[in-house]
């Protein structure tokens, strides 16, 4: 995830924006609500990770100019400000999900974690992943460590329902009934799309299992 944190606490901030580089994710630290608003307006986020009580202003007039502009950006608010009236208004305003300071670190991972799924909504469920290849099924489009893969209709219908079965043997009955076309289901024919497909995505996704069928590994 690339993270926007909005933070003035200095030992908060530095502990935070280690523990999001441990975790893989690309982090932006900034301790002034004028700074942020203008960094929202010029670069896209994941998420953001939004404390109250800043030197030039409050967390609520930068989440306020957040969603004025119609930027559904998940927003997880973390404060010492811990009154019901407090967690109500940065609901009210729009607040993805409201953390109380002090906090454990992994539960405001777990929290960060909830909201951006959330945001992806029904997009996520059918987008599929193993190891740098990333299939989006709802929009048929592959990358491979970011770059596209440009694939047929029954090469992109294999490698989905090897990517559904992720880390399972698929027979070659299974994936002639499945993935070609009707007429096509002769055993020559498969492997000449899936010699295709692997040239396309690239040694090491599709797997033989002598004697059985194929596979995809799912961290592999």
């Amino acid at each position: 995830m690339k993270i926007l944190m909005i933070e003035d606490d200095l030992a908060i901030g530095q502990a935070l924006l280690s523990v999001f580089r441990d975790e893989g994710h690309t982090a932006l630290w900034l301790r002034l609500a004028v700074d942020a608003v203008a960094r929202m307006r010029s670069e896209s986020f994941d998420a953001v990770v939004l404390d109250l009580g800043l030197p030039d202003g409050d967390g609520t007039d930068v989440l306020r100019a957040l969603r004025d502009e119609g930027v559904r950006l998940p927003v997880l608010i973390i404060s010492a400000r811990d009154s019901l009236q407090d967690r109500l208004k940065g609901f009210d305003l729009g607040a993805d999900d409201y953390l109380i300071k002090p906090f454990e670190i992994p539960e405001l991972l777990v929290r960060l974690r909830a909201i951006v799924r959330r945001s992806h909504g029904a997009m996520e469920e059918n987008l599929w992943v193993a190891g740098d290849i990333v299939l989006d099924e709802n929009r048929m489009l592959v990358t491979r460590d970011g770059q596209p893969v440009t694939l047929s209709k029954t090469e992109f219908a294999l490698l989905l329902t090897l990517m559904k079965q992720a880390n399972r043997v698929l027979t070659r009955v299974e994936l002639e009934r499945r993935a070609l076309p009707s007429g096509e289901g002769q055993s020559q024919t498969l492997d000449v799309h899936i010699f295709n497909l692997r040239k396309k995505v690239g040694e090491g996704v599709v797997r033989t299992v002598r004697g059985v069928g194929y596979m995809v590994q799912r961290d592999a």
